[in-house]
């Protein structure tokens, strides 16, 4: 924006705001007035994306308290200080204008140089881009807007989840797009593609695809963090005399464990390695035993567990739990 704007253009005017509105008030008519004339509300029309950049500009001023101030001191000294000729009249030209600007703001009355010096120092940065010019990308001024961004959903396996694997989605318009998903990827998490969303409307950056992803429960597994939780059956005779069995392993070759005897059900076994691997390590396998009862007993199984019951220790299992509830 050219330092002449500030007097040709009533920021409060283009708002619809009195000159004394509120931070909150400014808020809030601004973001009423965006929604109505953002490019994304009205494709295509000029018309309403002059609008919308000039309500930014105004804004972008009157929201920033050191700006709305110089704002408002320009705009007091009155249009008749514009960029006249000098010696066309006390206090009229152009060098007053900037001379009494730079006393309110205790700068040397150096004049045209030392206004664009004072700016320069506060960031305003006449040349830089930042006041409109669309290299700048300063957005309040009605600079390049970043484009929206687009959402997508993705179901996955389970084991797709934990190794990874680059897939393709249909976009919009049907035009397809890759996703890679990284190994361990957890239900829910969310995979921001930046720079692949929809377009600026005025060639700024890009908006972003952010791709939501839901992993499919697995019959066997679970996660628990980098962990994989498993739970194995293992027989009433496994459990009491001890045995090696196999166990699955997600994706992979099963492994050997030994169960010790006398293992109760709910122990965990732990398998170092076998766990989900990603950049942040990799976790465990931790196999929980479950003692399956045989739920059909031929005569011969019967006898033979009726004459254990005989021979076994005489203690009460359920004693502990009784004295503790007490």
């Amino acid at each position: 924006m050219a330092s002449q704007d500030w007097f040709d253009k009533d920021f409060y005017k283009v708002l619809g705001v009195d000159k004394s509105v509120s931070a909150a008030d400014l808020k809030k008519t601004y973001r009423k007035l965006a929604r109505q004339y953002h490019p994304d509300s009205n494709p295509g029309d000029a018309k309403a994306e002059a609008k919308f950049k000039e309500i930014s500009e105004a804004y972008s001023v009157l929201n920033d308290p050191e700006q709305r101030e110089e704002y408002d001191q320009i705009r007091a000294m009155g249009s008749g200080a514009r960029f006249s000729a000098p010696g066309a009249g006390a206090g009229g030209g152009f060098d007053d204008v900037f001379s009494r600007f730079g006393q309110g703001r205790g700068q040397p009355q150096g004049g045209f140089d030392d206004f664009f010096t004072m700016f320069d120092q506060q960031g305003g940065g006449f040349g830089s881009g930042r006041f409109g010019q669309t290299t700048g990308g300063f957005r309040g001024f009605g600079g390049p807007q970043k484009g929206a961004d687009v959402s997508a959903r993705t179901t996955i396996d389970f084991v797709t989840a934990a190794k990874g694997e680059t897939i393709t989605l249909a976009g919009e318009d049907n035009v397809p797009f890759k996703v890679k998903i990284p190994a361990g990827v957890s239900d829910g998490q969310k995979i921001r593609l930046r720079g692949r969303g929809r377009k600026s409307p005025d060639g700024g950056e890009s908006g972003d695809i952010v791709v939501t992803v839901a992993v499919r429960p697995h019959p066997v597994f679970t996660r628990d963090g980098l962990n994989l939780r498993i739970t194995v059956p293992v027989t009433f005779t496994e459990a009491a005399l001890g045995a090696t069995i196999e166990v699955p392993t997600l994706g992979g070759d099963p492994v050997r464990l030994r169960v010790a005897p006398g293992t109760p059900s709910g122990r965990v076994l732990r398998v170092k390695g076998r766990g989900i691997s990603t950049t942040k390590g990799t976790g465990d396998l931790l196999a929980e035993v479950q003692v399956a009862v045989p739920a059909h007993l031929d005569d011969a199984a019967r006898e033979a567990l009726e004459r254990f019951h005989e021979l076994e220790p005489k203690e009460n299992p359920r004693a502990d739990l009784m004295s503790k509830a007490r």
